[in-house]
């Protein structure tokens, strides 16, 4: 059973799907989950479809309750966490509470945010430090809270150097990896996110917790890119304006590129499904520089 929390939605726009649940359709394939984990939101997600795992990922959303304002209506982590424990009390509902509570603590709970609160930390008047404490305590309290309600085996993905995507390069008029202030930020999260989930365990009796390196996944496909096959590193297959096509989203009237296996990124924010492959491989099979202490195979067989 997966379940996935997440500041990514599934974003369909001409004809590419490209976010965090996209990421584990092709991890779930590997691991011989045939279907999509269907949004909470669904109205088929009920029955015994919620045995099989259920995505809570929201568009926009972060670790903080303020982040992702700018994009509208988005559900934040915490309300992300509300629509689990609704789950769970349906799983027990249906299977009964010793089953629940095994089935519950050998699925998988991938954790994929902190992004959109690094990007909306940019405009923050706090120093970085302070801010990076502020959405690492947030966080840690989240990971309680859900082992609390038996989670055990947690993915938690870290921050990429989001100063690299199209949207950050166009507004800060700049060339590639400009922003340095938000891609430090982003690092420093990431160093204090990596020591939380490895002081966990310590306190939280029989969990599991794995990093996930993005930023050293993301480093290694665009400093070899060509290896790879890409030729545009940072700029958007689907674009309207700007210089890198990273000043709108993806919409009816943006333009698309004729062989999007040749870009890094699918619109101003998020990567192309051949990136999403690479990464998902490194993810599930992969050494200590991108997963640890152990991959995600590992853990779903621990």
């Amino acid at each position: 059973m997966f379940l996935f929390f997440s500041s990514s939605g599934t974003h369909w726009s001409k004809s590419e799907t490209t976010s965090t649940s996209t990421h584990w359709r092709h991890r779930g394939e590997q691991l011989g989950f045939q279907d999509y984990t269907p949004p909470f939101l669904a109205p088929n997600t009920t029955g015994d479809v919620i045995l099989k795992g259920v995505n809570y990922a929201s568009s926009g959303a972060g670790i903080l309750r303020e982040t992702g304002a700018v994009f509208g209506e988005r559900i934040c982590m915490d309300k992300q966490l509300d629509n689990f424990a609704k789950t769970r009390q349906d799983i027990i509902s249906r299977i009964g509470a010793p089953s629940a509570q095994a089935l519950l603590r050998n699925s998988l709970y991938f954790l994929a945010i902190g992004a959109n609160d690094v990007l909306n930390g940019e405009f923050q008047t706090i120093d970085g430090n302070s801010y990076t404490d502020e959405m690492v305590s947030n966080f840690k309290s989240q990971l309680i809270r859900l082992y609390d309600m038996d989670a055990r085996k947690f993915a938690v993905a870290g921050v990429s150097k989001v100063g690299r995507i199209p949207f950050e390069i166009d507004i800060h008029i700049c060339g590639q990896d400009c922003v340095g202030s938000v891609n430090n930020m982003a690092k420093l999260f990431n160093s204090k996110l990596k020591s939380l989930l490895e002081d966990l365990p310590n306190s939280l009796t029989g969990s599991i917790f794995v990093y996930v390196n993005l930023d050293a996944l993301t480093e290694d496909i665009i400093n070899n890119a060509r290896s790879y096959g890409f030729e545009k590193i940072d700029y958007a297959c689907c674009e309207v304006i700007g210089r890198h096509g990273g000043l709108l989203p993806c919409m009816e009237m943006s333009r698309v590129c004729s062989d999007r296996t040749k870009y890094v990124f699918w619109d101003p924010f998020h990567p192309t499904e051949s990136v999403v492959l690479i990464a998902s491989k490194h993810m599930l099979d992969g050494g200590p520089e991108y997963v640890s202490p152990i991959n995600i195979r590992q853990l779903v067989n621990s």
